[in-house]
């Protein structure tokens, strides 16, 4: 299958942990809090996230921290 296919890839919880540099745990947290994209159920016990939805909320954090996002917009900047 080719890398460049735009099918969607999915990462383990470990892996976007790693990418947002947060833990587990607080994956877990922000996804119970609603903050976080959703997981995609992959077994009883097993669950994985879409990577460009993790991507995308990566980028959100980064441009409220810069003052671009919706964040900043709401407080008019």
């Amino acid at each position: 299958m080719p890398a460049n296919d735009n099918s969607p890839t999915l990462v383990s919880l470990n892996d976007a942990a790693r990418m947002t540099s947060l833990s587990r745990t607080m994956v877990n947290r922000y996804r119970a809090e609603g903050r976080f994209p959703s997981a995609v159920p992959l077994g009883d016990r097993r669950i994985a996230f879409i990577r460009s939805e993790v991507t995308e909320w990566i980028q959100a954090r980064i441009d409220d921290a810069r003052g671009f996002g919706r964040a900043a917009a709401a407080r008019g900047i």
